[in-house]
C-alpha cells in the first residue's frame, strides 16, 4: 500500500438523499486499521445533483452549475473531516503534512470531484486512485440495463468509449471524463469498487483479492 493513498469518496456514498452515517462509521473503522495515509476528496452527492435540476430549471447554465455542485461537496467534506477527526477541510491541492487523513472538496469548475483526486495525485505522486462509488464494478453498459457486465480491469481507451467525453455538471460516470483523461495522461490507474462494502474494501487495501475494476 501506497504511504499516500488517495481516495475518491462518492458523494452518493455520504448523502444519497439520507446522510448514511452507518458507511461513514464503518469506513473510519476500515481505514484507521490501515497503515497509510488517506486523502478524502468528498463529491456533493444528491444534494449537488438536486441544486442543479433546481438551477438549470430557474436558467441557470455553464460554470454556474459546477459551482453550486462545488457547495455541496464543501458541505459534506465538512461533514467527513469532523468525523473522521482531521483538520480544516483543504480546496486547492497542494503539498501540505497531515497526521492520519486530509479531507478535501471541490474547487475547480470544468469536472467533478474526481479531477480534484487526481490533481491531489499528481501532488503526492500517488499512482493509483481509490475511487468509492455505489457499484462494485464499472459494467459495459448502465448496470441498471439487461446484459450489463463486469469489468474487472480495462483501458483507459476502453474506458472512456464506454462513458464518453463530454463533461456536464452531474453526469453519470464512474469516474468523469475530464478526470479520466487527466489520469490516463499522468498514466495513473484507478479503482473503481463499491464503498459500501468495507469488508471487501479491507481485501483491497491489504493487497488480497477484491471486487472492483482496476482502469490503467
Amino acid at each position: 500500500m501506497q504511504k499516500v493513498a488517495v481516495i475518491s469518496l462518492g458523494g452518493s456514498l455520504i448523502n444519497s438523499g439520507t446522510i448514511d452515517t452507518k458507511l461513514i462509521q464503518n469506513l473510519k473503522r476500515t481505514l484507521d486499521r490501515i497503515p497509510a495515509k488517506f486523502i478524502l476528496v468528498c463529491g456533493g452527492g444528491k444534494p449537488a445533483r438536486d441544486y442543479a435540476n433546481a438551477a438549470r430549471t430557474l436558467g441557470v447554465r455553464g460554470s454556474a452549475l459546477d459551482e453550486i455542485g462545488i457547495r455541496a461537496t464543501a458541505l459534506n467534506a465538512e461533514l467527513i473531516r469532523h468525523a473522521f477527526r482531521a483538520g480544516p477541510v483543504e480546496t486547492k491541492p497542494r503539498a501540505k503534512k497531515f497526521a492520519k487523513y486530509l479531507v478535501t472538496c471541490g474547487w475547480k469548475t470544468g469536472g467533478s470531484s474526481d479531477h480534484d483526486a487526481v490533481l491531489w495525485a499528481r501532488v503526492f505522486r500517488a499512482k493509483t486512485i481509490l475511487n468509492l462509488t455505489n457499484i462494485s464494478y464499472v459494467y459495459t453498459k448502465d448496470p441498471r440495463l439487461p446484459g450489463a457486465k463486469p469489468l474487472p480491469e480495462l483501458t483507459w481507451a476502453h474506458y472512456r468509449r464506454i462513458i464518453g467525453n463530454r463533461w456536464e455538471s452531474g453526469v453519470h460516470a464512474p469516474f468523469d471524463p475530464v478526470a479520466s483523461k487527466a489520469a490516463e495522461q499522468l498514466k495513473l490507474s484507478v479503482i473503481i469498487t463499491n464503498g459500501k462494502d468495507t469488508p471487501n474494501l479491507k481485501k483491497l487495501l491489504t493487497g488480497k483479492n477484491f471486487q472492483g475494476t482496476v482502469i490503467l
